[in-house]
C-alpha cells in the first residue's frame, strides 16, 4: 500500500476540481417556477457555504456536503483534508457541527479496498477531532477515487453568518494562508519540496472550528471559507451578495512561505486559469503572480472574515486568544467598476 500514489489516479486534486463559477452558473440556471419555503434561510442563490433551515425556536439546521478526488498521496492524509474541507462550511455559517456521513468512490479493481479503509481512518480521525461521529454514507464503484463528507449542523439564528451581509467599510481577514493547490500540483509532478508540501498539509488539516466561535461576535458582518474559486473568486462572492467592492493589498494577504519559487516556475493547477476566466472582467490590478496565487483553488482554505472596521482591535486580540494572528488585508467600500482592485 506504500507504493500506490493516490493523486496519480486521479485527473483533478482536491477543490480543484471543481466546476468553474462560470459554468456553475449554466448548471445551477433553473427556468422552472420556484417552489417557496419561508423557512429555508439560505438555498443556492446567494452562492454560500451550505444551506440553513429555520426550524422556528431560535435554531436553524445547517446542511452541506463537500467531496473531491486526492490532494494528497497518502490515504490518510487524504481522509483527513476532505473531512476538515466538508466540515468548515459549517464552521463558515458561524455554525457547530452535529454528524457527518461519508461519500466514497472508489476504483475497486486498481486500489485495494484496505486503502480506502485508511481513507474513512482518517476521516474518523478529524470527525473525533470536531466531536461528532461519522454516522454512516455511501459508497460506489467509481473510475476514480473520491471521498468527502456530507455533514448536518446546527447554529442560532442570531449566530448565523452568511457571506452576503457585508457592509461599506469591513476589513477583511483571512485565516490560512493561500497557495495549496501550487503546491499539491508541484507535488503531483514531483517538483513539491518537501517542507513546502508538509506546511500546505498542515494548513489543510487544520479545522476552521473558529467560525463557531465567529458567529457570536456581532462585528463580524460576513463570513465564507476560501476554497475552490481561489481568494478573488469567493470575494467576488461577497462583494455581489452584498453590492460592494473590495480594494486589497497583495502584500498583506497571507501566502504559505515559499509559494514564489513555484509561481516563477509557473507551477499551478488547471483551475487557476478556470478561474480567472471566469471573474477577470470584475478584477483590475492582476499581475503575472497574484493572478496565480489569487485564483489558486484552495482545497479546506481559511475563513474569509468581514469585520467592522471600528472594532478591528477587539477581533484581532479574540483571534490571537485562539491561536491566530491576523492583520486586515484589504476593505470593502462603495460599489463601482472593477468589482475588486488589487493594489
Amino acid at each position: 500500500m506504500n507504493s500506490i500514489k493516490l493523486t496519480q489516479y486521479s485527473h483533478g486534486a482536491g477543490c480543484g476540481c471543481k466546476i468553474s463559477p462560470a459554468v456553475l452558473d449554466t448548471i445551477l440556471h433553473s427556468d422552472l417556477v420556484k417552489s417557496q419555503f419561508p423557512n429555508l434561510l439560505v438555498g443556492n442563490e446567494s452562492k454560500d457555504d451550505a444551506a440553513v433551515f429555520d426550524l422556528g425556536d431560535g435554531t436553524c439546521v445547517i446542511s452541506t456536503t463537500d467531496f473531491f478526488m486526492p490532494i494528497v498521496d497518502d490515504p490518510f492524509t487524504f481522509g483527513s483534508i476532505a473531512s476538515v474541507n466538508a466540515i468548515s462550511d459549517i464552521y463558515a455559517m458561524g455554525g457547530s457541527p452535529l454528524m457527518a456521513v461519508a461519500i466514497l468512490g472508489w476504483p475497486i479493481n486498481k486500489i485495494p479496498a484496505e486503502v480506502a479503509k485508511q481513507v474513512l481512518e482518517g476521516s474518523r480521525h478529524v470527525c473525533a477531532e470536531a466531536g461528532i461521529p461519522l454516522a454512516g454514507g455511501h459508497s460506489i464503484d467509481s473510475p476514480e477515487p473520491i471521498f468527502g463528507l456530507a455533514v448536518t449542523g446546527i447554529v442560532r439564528k442570531v449566530n448565523l453568518k452568511k457571506n452576503s451581509t457585508a457592509t461599506e467599510g469591513n476589513l477583511l481577514y483571512l485565516t490560512k494562508p493561500i497557495g495549496v493547490g501550487m503546491i499539491t500540483t508541484a507535488l503531483k509532478r514531483g517538483l513539491a519540496l518537501p517542507e513546502d508540501f508538509e506546511e500546505a498539509v498542515q494548513v489543510m488539516s487544520r479545522l476552521n472550528d473558529l467560525g463557531k466561535d465567529l458567529g457570536m461576535l456581532d462585528y463580524v458582518r460576513a463570513l465564507t471559507d476560501v476554497t475552490g474559486f481561489g481568494l478573488l473568486g469567493h470575494l467576488v462572492e461577497v462583494c455581489e451578495g452584498s453590492d460592494l467592492s473590495a480594494q486589497i493589498e497583495y502584500a498583506k494577504i497571507p501566502m504559505l512561505k515559499n509559494i514564489s519559487h513555484y509561481a516563477s516556475k509557473m507551477i499551478y493547477p488547471d483551475n487557476t486559469m478556470r478561474n480567472w476566466s471566469s471573474y477577470q472582467s470584475k478584477v483590475i490590478g492582476i499581475g503575472a503572480e497574484s493572478l496565480l496565487t489569487l485564483c489558486d483553488p484552495q482545497t479546506s482554505g481559511g475563513l474569509l472574515v468581514c469585520v467592522d472596521a471600528t472594532q478591528a482591535s477587539s477581533f484581532e486580540s479574540f483571534a490571537k486568544q485562539k491561536g491566530y494572528v491576523l492583520e486586515p488585508f484589504g476593505k470593502l467600500i462603495k460599489r463601482s467598476e472593477p468589482l475588486i482592485t488589487i493594489q
